[in-house]
């Protein structure tokens, strides 16, 4: 199965030029609520979105604003990462998951037994910023000695031009997305993170835990870059916008929302006004990156 071919499908259904789904035997009515309706220019219905952190700011100010445009649609936004919003999608408590990964084999298995067909559209794209204190003298980091950080190989910064000090380990959890993405782009696909590693339940909770330890390396998407932690460069290229836009920034990626079967009514109308230069527009003023400039 080619999941780029499908997200080219998919950018068409939402388009009108087709429709496509990965699994072929979904509910024909499931990209909205059963409440919603489209009836002339008075859109309505209820939306439910669930999954991944690193997206849950940028999926509440898209609700926020469609909601000021189509005052009769209601859309709740929940984060808990990527793989918990794929379960509720597979499971019908959601009407879309968002994701910062792609889906799984054993996922789209899943989906199928259900007889939910999950439909993936690329909304946006993102880099993933390596972030120490402040504090911290290392400025950058070659993608081998990232790799081998957070393996467990080099384990004291004084090994890559540092203080003299343990290096303390920070990364998502084992549902997040970006947890799974860091493993494949910089672990290793067939390695594991080192033991040492300590698991954080958020973005937020690794940017705070870093501000307050010197001693602490970890990742978060560019949207949540902040003043208060030190964006590493990585083979030479420190994640921005611009870096990912140009392709040079070495570990970037495309988030993902995903629903059951061909989206309708207001979750039809959700989907193309993120895909159209409004919600694009919001995804650069939440630090991501657009689809196209």
């Amino acid at each position: 199965m080619n999941r780029r071919a499908v997200v080219g499908l998919v950018l068409a259904l939402v388009l009108g030029l087709g429709a496509v789904s990965l699994a072929g035997c979904g509910k024909a009515d499931s990209g909205s609520s059963g409440s919603s309706s489209d009836t002339g220019s008075e859109l309505s219905g209820s939306l439910n979105v669930e999954g991944s952190d690193t997206m849950v700011n940028l999926a509440n100010s898209w609700a926020e604003q469609f909601m000021t445009e189509n005052p009769n649609v209601n859309i709740a936004v929940k984060g808990g990462g990527s793989g918990n919003g794929i379960a509720a999608l597979i499971n019908g408590t959601a009407d879309f998951a968002n994701a910062s990964r792609e889906m799984k084999d054993e996922e789209i298995k899943q989906a199928a037994d259900k007889a939910v067909s999950p439909v993936e559209t690329a909304v946006a794209r993102d880099g993933i910023a390596v972030i120490v204190n402040p504090a911290n003298d290392v400025q950058g980091l070659t993608m081998d000695q990232l790799g081998r950080i957070y393996r467990g190989e080099i384990t004291n910064w004084k090994d890559v031009g540092g203080a003299d000090q343990e290096i303390v380990l920070l990364s998502r959890d084992s549902s997040s997305g970006t947890y799974e993405y860091f493993k494949e782009a910089v672990v290793g696909k067939d390695k594991n993170y080192s033991k040492a590693a300590k698991l954080l339940p958020s973005t937020q909770a690794i940017v705070d835990e870093t501000k307050g330890n010197e001693a602490a390396i970890g990742y978060i998407g560019v949207g949540y870059e902040t003043p208060d932690v030190k964006v590493l460069e990585i083979d030479g290229v420190v994640a921005s916008v611009a870096t990912v836009l140009d392709n040079t920034y070495p570990i970037s990626r495309e988030l993902y929302m995903y629903n059951n079967g061909d989206p309708t009514g207001a979750g039809k109308a959700y989907v193309e006004w993120i895909l159209g230069p409004e919600g694009q527009q919001v995804v650069e003023d939440e630090g991501f990156v657009p689809l196209a400039k």
